[in-house]
């Protein structure tokens, strides 16, 4: 079954089930969310549906959406990881109160049904995961006594809350236990089912529930296929062959890594993304100059990616349409731009027997080579990388990033340590600013992006409502209040996992490593009437430079209110 079959069929069956079929949205999800760069997952574009499902244009969806996750990019050259990916999915909304919805038990049906009947995949092969019940949630009962019904399902497994609990982990959002099913031990298909609200660190029943699955496109085409990898199915067939002929020497790694950045770019590009030094720009960047890279390491040395690029497209003929003129003049620009520093970098990195942080930073600069391009190098090399090179080169570039923000808005007056000092006490205010916006407006309030210069804070949040004037005042005034408290401004790093159990807010949580770090403005105080603990003003996950107290920070002025996108208000506010 080629790729395009296995997709059809999909999107029949659903539809054959009363499911309205959309097309996969942009890339890009600006609009819907602007909490990440890109889309990650099929319900990124429905994820409001799940909390006002009379917004959603069906009870019943079903889509093949573009992803890309860049979370896993160092194992990309494997049999399975991908940076560009589709994802299959059915969704349903507003369970039991809106028409048509559905909960565990069809969704259930529908996954093992499409598995066994329509791809004909031996029921031997096939065995489930359900979540047993771990941190205060209890065991999904309902969908073990579902999947012990399906007589010809031998198999099925409990797992706890990282295996089987899906959830944003932020106020107000949706979340619940899920059941997936494995082929030949790899899993292929999650069904999540969306029945609990968030709410101060605990889990709630919600009134509706909703169904969100996934199954990954490639890797299931890997199975139907008899694939060894995802770059052995039809979907790179094309452009695998193409590379075989330019290349002058194997390396199955490289290759892999070629064809998957290659197409990632496209796909990229075609939803209107440009190389650039920042946000995703960065990332189409760093996928381009690496593909080049790792063209270099088998014997290609002439421009390649354009012409590769050509290769893909009949795979997507009647798919998707592409700007074939736009993404083989942006790879071609970015390539040749690349390969003309290149050489003279990689010599450099050649030449050295011991590598520090400057000099990573060096090649960055100079060459336009990224540090993780220049760690792969000193891998394959065996060059010794002096101890903390890492965290010199972050520092280096930090600083960097901090001049050049401060160039183009003009701030050389003070020097670079006094716009510092005030984008430290910026950041600050970002988090008064937000905790002020959540005990006025209510706790639906959450953070949807931010933009800190030494002259001013800009802060965008989820409200559906121009603010009054009242309302704007009382925010003002209970900022302002706490900064005359001069609360205490303290920073713990930590797991993003114990973060969030301790209620810190955060946005972008693609971004985010394992190890985060935790401001928190006015500590617990156990010295409180009755001995009670009292919460802090504001907890939050953030990476930027914070002032040391509230008291710091003068008084604060909010000098517009805006509206930024459809819900998502915006203000500009300054510290006098």
């Amino acid at each position: 079954m080629n790729s395009k079959e296995l997709r059809k069929k999909f999107l029949e069956y659903f539809k054959e089930k009363g499911h309205l079929v959309l097309p996969s949205a942009s890339l890009v999800p600006a609009e819907v969310d602007p909490t990440v760069l890109f889309t990650t997952a099929g319900m990124q574009q429905f994820k409001r549906y799940y909390l006002e499902p009379s917004e959603a244009p069906d009870s019943r969806l079903a889509t093949c959406q573009k992803c890309v996750r860049t979370g896993d990019i160092d194992e990309v050259g494997d049999a399975t990881h991908c940076t560009f990916f589709e994802m299959l999915g059915n969704f349903s909304f507003g369970f039991p109160e809106k028409k048509g919805s559905y909960s565990k038990k069809e969704a259930i049906f529908f996954a093992w049904e499409f598995l066994t009947q329509v791809l004909k995949i031996n029921e031997n092969r096939i065995y489930a995961t359900y979540f047993q019940g771990e941190r205060g949630v209890a065991e999904d009962r309902e969908s073990l006594e579902i999947l012990q019904g399906i007589d010809s399902l031998v198999k099925v497994v409990p797992q706890g809350f990282n295996d089987n609990f899906w959830s944003l982990g932020t106020e107000n959002s949706p979340g619940g236990p899920t059941v997936e099913f494995y082929v030949d031990g790899v899993e292929v298909w999650n069904l999540v089912f969306n029945e609990y609200v968030l709410r101060n660190g605990i889990y709630e029943s919600a009134k509706l529930k909703g169904i969100d699955t996934g199954m990954g496109f490639e890797r299931l085409a890997v199975m139907l296929q008899g694939s060894a990898s995802v770059y052995e199915t039809d979907l790179f067939a094309l452009a695998k062959k193409r590379l075989s002929e330019i290349k002058t020497r194997d390396d199955a790694t490289s290759e892999r890594i070629i064809l998957d950045h290659v197409r990632s770019a496209i796909f990229m590009i075609n939803d209107g993304v440009l190389p650039s030094n920042k946000d995703r720009g960065y990332v189409l960047r760093r996928i381009i100059r690496r593909a080049i890279v790792k063209a270099q390491q088998i014997g290609i040395s002439n421009n390649f990616t354009a012409n590769l690029a050509k290769e893909f497209y009949p795979i997507y003929e009647g798919i998707y349409e592409f700007s074939k003129e736009t993404i083989e003049q942006e790879l071609e620009k970015e390539e040749s731009k690349f390969q003309k520093t290149l050489k003279d970098g990689l010599k450099i990195l050649e030449s050295k027997n011991e590598v520090s942080g400057r000099d990573l930073f060096d090649l960055y600069q100079s060459f336009g080579i990224p540090s993780e391009i220049s760690l792969e190098e000193i891998n394959r090399l065996k060059t010794h990388l002096l101890p903390n090179a890492v965290g010199e080169y972050e520092e280096l570039f930090r600083k960097h990033q901090e001049l050049s923000r401060t160039a183009s808005a003009g701030m050389f007056k003070g020097g670079l340590s006094e716009a510092g000092e005030m984008t430290a006490k910026y950041h600050t205010a970002t988090h008064l600013l937000l905790a002020a916006l959540r005990e006025v407006l209510g706790k639906d309030v959450f953070q949807r992006g931010s933009n800190i210069t030494a002259e001013r804070l800009r802060f965008d949040f989820s409200y559906p409502e121009k603010l009054t004037q009242k309302q704007i005042s009382e925010v003002e005034d209970i900022v302002n209040k706490k900064i005359e408290e001069d609360l205490p401004v303290d920073m713990m790093e930590m797991s993003l996992i114990d973060a969030k159990e301790c209620g810190a807010m955060g946005i972008f949580e693609s971004k985010y490593g394992e190890k985060v770090k935790v401001y928190t403005i006015g500590r617990k105080d156990s010295s409180t009437p009755n001995g009670r603990m009292e919460p802090p003003f504001s907890r939050e996950i953030c990476g930027g430079p914070h002032a040391s107290h509230t008291g710091e920070l003068g008084h604060f002025k909010i000098k517009k209110e805006e509206s930024s996108s459809a819900g998502i208000r915006r203000i500009k506010a300054v510290l006098e």
